[in-house]
C-alpha cells in the first residue's frame, strides 16, 4: 500500500494588476519622522457564540502608534475605507507611503480614489509575504496577547469597549523600550 499526497490548491484570488502597486516599502521600516510610512491591515475578532468582527487599523512607523482604527462586522470595503478617513480627519495634509497586503479592499477603486484625493504613495506587499506588512502584523500579535486572548468576549458592544480601551492604552500609556521606555503619544511629543 503506498500514500498518496495530493498536491496543495492556492486559495489566494489575484487581483487586477492596475490595482496592485509595487513594494516599494520593500520592509524598510525605519521612518525619519511621524506621517512618513504608514502601515495597514485588518483582523479577524470573534466574539458571543462564533459571531465575527473585524478590525482595521493604521499605525505609523515612526512611533508605532496606532494613528486610526474601525470596528466593523463586516470585512468589506467600508471599514478600510473608514479607517483612511479617519486617519485624515486627525492628520490633514499628510502624504505618507502606505504599506498594505494585496487584500481585495486595497486593490479596489475605491482605494485608489482615496490615493488620489489624499495624495499619499500605495506600497503593497508581495503575494505570501506577511513580513512585508510586518509592523502592524507585529501590532495584531501584541493586541491579542495583551488583550484579546485574556477575555471572552459575549457581545460586540463588550469587544468594541475593550478594544477602544486597549488602543487608548497602547498610544498613552504602554512603555516600550525601542522608544527610549515611552509611550507612542510620549515619544511623538518629545521629538
Amino acid at each position: 500500500m503506498e500514500s498518496v499526497i495530493r498536491k496543495k490548491r492556492l486559495h489566494y484570488v489575484s487581483a487586477t494588476a492596475i490595482h496592485v502597486a509595487e513594494n516599494k516599502m520593500n520592509r524598510n521600516f525605519d521612518a525619519p519622522a511621524p506621517n512618513v510610512k504608514w502601515s495597514t491591515d485588518v483582523t479577524e475578532l470573534k466574539y458571543g457564540n462564533g459571531r465575527k468582527a473585524y478590525l482595521s487599523a493604521i499605525i505609523d512607523l515612526y512611533d508605532n502608534s496606532i494613528v486610526s482604527w474601525v470596528l466593523g462586522h463586516s470585512n468589506n470595503n467600508k471599514l478600510v475605507m473608514d479607517t483612511l478617513k479617519k486617519a485624515y480627519v486627525k492628520h490633514p495634509g499628510v502624504s505618507p507611503m502606505i504599506q498594505s497586503d494585496r487584500g481585495f479592499q486595497y486593490t479596489s477603486h475605491e482605494y485608489k480614489r482615496l490615493q488620489l484625493k489624499y495624495g499619499f504613495t500605495k506600497s503593497m506587499s508581495r503575494v505570501s509575504r506577511c513580513l512585508d506588512n510586518q509592523p502592524i502584523e507585529r501590532f495584531w500579535g501584541t493586541y491579542k496577547s495583551e488583550s484579546y486572548y485574556l477575555t471572552k468576549y459575549d457581545t460586540y458592544e463588550a469587544l468594541y469597549c475593550a478594544v477602544r480601551r486597549y488602543m487608548r492604552y497602547y498610544n498613552n500609556y504602554r512603555y516600550t523600550e525601542c522608544l527610549d521606555g515611552l509611550s507612542p503619544n510620549e515619544y511623538r511629543r518629545a521629538a
